[in-house]
């Protein structure tokens, strides 16, 4: 835990994935509430996406954190506003209207299992 899913538009460039994986996991730990190992990231390029209506050059950023439930709000919002920070610090939008975005979803304790197995 956690675990990061970013989907992208790839008009952002299709080799934008590590980057944008790296200064996630970087962020996350610098938060103090995630050990290093346990942060599970992948990051999913669309060639296929549209964004409003009107005919303009527009790009996506969207993040969705899932974390274990039980962290108060203030402490769910800086983890998202740190998140948020380093996606937009990876990502050059030359010429592009680009919304970046990240929620934070709760895992239900009791319903959640996890191996960590070494080989």
């Amino acid at each position: 835990m956690p675990h990061l899913t970013i989907e992208y538009s790839n008009n952002l460039g299709t080799t934008l994935a590590p980057a944008l994986l790296h200064a996630a996991n970087e962020a996350l730990m610098h938060t103090g509430q995630f050990q290093e190992a346990d942060i599970k990231s992948r990051a999913i390029g669309f060639d296929h996406f549209a964004i409003g209506t009107a005919d303009k050059a527009r790009a996506f950023v969207a993040a969705k954190l899932s974390i274990l439930g039980g962290r108060t709000a203030g402490t769910k919002r800086e983890i998202a506003q740190a998140l948020l920070a380093a996606l937009e610090t990876a990502i050059a939008a030359d010429g592009l209207e680009l919304q970046t975005s990240v929620e934070i979803l709760d895992i239900d304790r009791d319903s959640y299992a996890k191996s960590h197995r070494q080989g």
